[in-house]
């Protein structure tokens, strides 16, 4: 992508990086502790499970490596 004279100020992306927390928590998770369902959460967001992480720093540390 060419660089365009709007927030062009000579940064460039050198690469990059990501981390997944290993601690997942499914619908059945939040059932035990939300007066909720599977069925309802996955109807209005399509979610099933999420991965919880730790602060942005340790997600950063971790993405870095």
């Amino acid at each position: 992508m060419p660089a365009t004279s709007i927030g062009a100020r000579g940064a460039i992306i050198t690469g990059w990086g990501s981390a997944l927390p290993p601690r997942v928590v499914t619908n059945a998770d939040l059932m035990r502790t939300l007066d909720t369902s599977d069925e309802w959460i996955k109807e209005r967001s399509g979610i099933s499970e999420r991965h919880v992480g730790g602060t942005t720093s340790e997600l950063s540390v971790e993405s870095g490596r």
